[in-house]
């Protein structure tokens, strides 16, 4: 953040300062968590159902803390208002105006957006200095705390926008306009808070109207919901998509034996071969998303590809890969999930199976994709069924919310017959549901075996990374033969 005195800020956000005898500067970012103060931050003191932020003004201010933005005197440098979100907006917003040689990226999307913006900072960051948004941190409080990250040294202000309905995007727009918005998708995630996919689309394109004339609106070319937002927008359009008229098209999409895509992209022309280490098909569309946002602030599409393939790690939980010491594998992608993530992480989940140099059981162990609204049981049943038609061997299901998929998955059993997979390993297994996580990690601890591939995955509300977290954890038999 750049220096600002408590004076300064007030000015800003229509507020009043108290208790600043010395009268303090802030040069640090805003932050929320007291036991994680930012030398020389501003701590943003909420008051909550369970937790009132006032009360630990004083601690962060000793742990290093200039001063606290509250909403009453707290007995320590403060500017206090009426409105700690609405003034933390302000802030950002007044703070991004006055950097002057900042270029705003902004990333939306039903599904892959947390991904993509973590393989885009890391392209980004290689070219100049670059703050991004942390994790999933999407929202109107997250937003203008990853703006106020941002100084004079910086460069590329990456941020991620969600909305959980029309006009939210837009709202955060006005505290950070985008000069490249990118948009990669419109599905089903969140259907219960939107109603329909239009209105998804309605929602997620209010990203492209922010961008003015020398803006550039990067578009997913193979999803018609979002190439149609082409339409929307007074900036240039740049595509990307597998679509032959796609501006970075990506072709020859293949999976290594650990699921881990290998493809090219091709601009204006040339073409580069880019191998991920990421795990996932998906990740293939992603990256050509990031490379085609790099393109429009004017990184070389080969500089993009050769930082994309070093890229080893996104935010947590996300296609996390570890390995127990006896072979198990065990996938974490227990974030969050909705039926077009579920497809693709199952996808995956069967490559890696299939990949395996020695016979690899494939577990898919699911719980609730939440925010579905009146089609949550059509689309569990419909996961449920994929699972069965791609040949995953064994299905865990876990939680009332998610039983929808187990009775899909025995609906395609009984009408198509069991997954045939891999015939060294045998055919697909009963799907099996339980009752909550314990009882999960109960089956697990008894039924997989060394050299399993296990993935985790629903959303983040099912807690299964605790699920995934205790297959890591669990005992080895030291005389387990390991299958890697």
């Amino acid at each position: 953040m750049i220096p600002m005195s408590l004076e300064a800020i007030a000015d800003v956000v229509g507020g009043m300062v108290h208790d600043d005898p010395d009268r303090v500067t802030v040069t640090g970012p805003a932050f929320l968590d007291s036991r994680r103060p930012e030398a020389g931050g501003l701590f943003a003191a909420f008051s909550g159902e369970h937790v009132d932020g006032h009360e630990y003004a004083g601690a962060a201010v000793a742990g290093g803390a200039a001063a606290v933005l509250a909403g009453r005197p707290v007995g320590v440098p403060a500017v206090v208002v009426d409105d700690q979100q609405e003034a933390l907006a302000r802030l950002a917003h007044h703070v991004l105006g006055s950097l002057a040689n900042v270029r705003v990226l902004a990333v939306t999307g039903s599904q892959g957006k947390t991904s993509t913006k973590d393989e885009l900072a890391a392209v980004l960051a290689s070219a100049a200095p670059t703050v991004a948004t942390q994790g999933s941190f999407n929202n109107e409080l997250g937003l203008p705390l990853t703006v106020l990250r941002a100084d004079e040294r910086t460069r590329f202000l990456l941020l991620e926008m969600g909305a959980r309905g029309i006009g939210h995007i837009e709202a955060l727009c006005r505290v950070a306009r985008p000069d490249v918005s990118v948009v990669l998708n419109v599905g089903k995630a969140h259907l219960g808070e939107f109603g329909t996919q239009a209105d998804i689309a309605t929602a997620k394109g209010e990203l492209v109207e922010a961008l003015e004339e020398d803006g550039i609106a990067v578009l997913n070319a193979d999803d018609p919901l979002v190439s149609a937002m082409s339409g929307r927008t007074v900036g240039r359009v740049l595509t990307f998509g597998t679509s032959p008229d796609a501006d970075v098209r990506l072709s020859g999409l293949r999976l290594d034996d650990q699921g881990r895509p290998a493809f090219a992209l091709t601009h204006a022309g040339a073409t580069v071969d880019l191998a991920l280490r990421l795990v996932g098909e998906h990740q293939a569309m992603n990256a050509a998303a990031a490379a085609a946002a790099a393109l429009a602030v004017d990184i070389p599409l080969e500089d993009a590809c050769s930082v994309l393939a070093e890229v080893e790690s996104l935010s947590q939980w996300r296609m996390e890969v570890r390995h127990r010491a006896d072979g198990l594998t065990v996938v974490n992608d227990a974030y969050n999930a909705n039926p077009d993530s579920m497809a693709a992480a199952l996808s995956s989940l069967v490559a890696i199976g299939r990949g395996r140099p020695r016979p690899a059981r494939t577990i898919a162990v699911l719980g609730e994709m939440r925010e579905l609204g009146e089609s949550s049981d059509a689309e569990h049943e419909a996961v449920g069924r994929l699972a069965v038609r791609l040949g995953v061997q064994q299905l865990l299901v876990v939680g009332e919310a998610a039983r929808a998929l187990h009775r899909g998955a025995l609906e395609e059993r009984l009408q198509h017959g069991a997954p045939q997979g891999r015939t060294d390993v045998g055919e697909g297994e009963e799907p099996v549901f339980v009752e909550g996580n314990d009882e999960a990690v109960a089956w697990l601890d008894r039924e997989v075996r060394s050299g399993d591939v296990v993935l985790v995955k629903a959303s983040r509300g099912a807690r299964l990374d605790t699920v995934a977290q205790a297959l890591l954890d669990s005992p080895v038999d030291p005389g387990t033969e390991a299958a890697r």
